[in-house]
Order: C-alpha cells, then structure tokens, then sequence
C-alpha cells in the first residue's frame, strides 16, 4: 500500500488574513494554482482520493478529482491539528498568539487540552495512527492520494519515522519558534506499508 499526503495550497490564513473559522478558510490564487499543479504533476492514477472536511483541502483536492472523475472520494477526520480553544484565539493574529505557543510547546504535555474544541497532541497522534490504519486496511495496492493539513501530515510523518519516540518525545520535537512549517503549502509526503509497517518513500516534493 503507497499513500501519498498533500497539504492544501497556500490559504488566506497562511497568507495572514485573520480567521473566526477554521473549516472554512479559503485558498488564495496562488494556493488555486499550487493546486492545479499538484493535479498535472501526478503520474499516475490514484485508486481513492481521501480530503479532510475543511474547506481549503477540498479546494486543493479539487483538480485531482476533475483530472480522476472515476475514481472515489472519501472525506476522513484528518483535519488539521487545533491545539488553542477556538474561542479564545480564532481572529487573533500570530503576534498575538506567540506567547501561548511558546508556552504550549516547551511545557510539551502531550495530554494538555487548552479547552472546549482543542485537542491534545496526544489525540493528533491517534488520530493519525487512525488514519495509517484505516489505508493499511484498504484492499487495494494505491496510491492513495490523502489532501490534508501541515500539522496533520507532520503527525503522520512522526509516527512513521519516530516510533521510538513515545507522544511527549515526539512533541518536543514538533516545534520550533521562528522555523518554517515542516511541511509546506502544496508538498507531498509519501509513505509506504511494507513488511508490516509504514515507512516512508521517495514520494516527496515541494510544489
């Protein structure tokens, strides 16, 4: 079984736009054009195309399924990770949220919840062992072409390289103040289940 995970092109949260919904941010023009790279670039044809239920990933998965019109389309929780309560923080700008960040991830309890609609690392994480999961179960070889969110696919990417790590070894190394997104707007990251286990493969490029 290959899978290949997409985060969504360049949204108007990334490009700094303030935001009251999470599910529903939008793709700027450059994350429309990252998108309709994504879908010339693919090789070969996909045996399911899985989205998240926010919007801007079904935008960006959007000329993959014009290119595949055959093929399915499964929406799966693989959202991306929401580790600040909304309701406190959504329509904030970064400046604003630095110092709860900062606090968040150098304490690096993989339990702590900040509040009604966050989760904790520790979710993410079973989350995304839940998604591994539910592909390695597909009867079908793939490729599996999974559109998703940085955060989500850096927790997949975690518990596939780090698995000697436990949840609060793999957090501490999740983030660091003033480094880029560890995956960027439009790259892909593939894996493979092989003898029993997932691995990643050299499906992996930068749009």
């Amino acid at each position: 079984m290959r899978a290949v995970f997409i985060r969504h092109g360049q949204s108007t949260g990334n490009a700094g736009v303030p935001c009251h919904d999470l599910s529903s941010i939008e793709l700027t023009e450059l994350g429309w054009r990252q998108a309709r790279k994504v879908a010339r670039g693919w090789t070969e044809a996909p045996t399911l195309i899985v989205t998240s239920p926010y919007l801007r990933t079904r935008q960006t998965a959007e000329a993959t399924i014009q290119r595949f019109p055959d093929v399915p389309v499964e929406v799966w929780p693989i959202e991306e990770f929401t580790y600040l309560q909304p309701s406190r923080w959504n329509g904030t700008r970064s400046a604003e949220r630095m110092p709860h960040l900062e606090r968040y991830w150098s304490e690096a309890d993989p339990a702590y919840c900040d509040g009604e609609g966050a989760e904790s690392f520790g979710t993410l994480l079973r989350r995304a062992e839940a998604a591994l999961d539910r592909l390695a179960a597909l009867p079908s070889p793939g490729p599996v072409y999974v559109f998703s969110h940085g955060q989500f696919i850096q927790a997949v990417r975690a518990v596939v390289t780090e698995a000697e790590l436990d949840d609060r070894g793999k957090m501490l190394r999740f983030w660091r103040k003033g480094e880029p997104p560890a995956i960027g707007n439009a790259e892909l990251v593939g894996v493979e289940w092989h003898n029993e286990q997932w691995c990643s493969s050299q499906d992996k490029r930068a749009i």
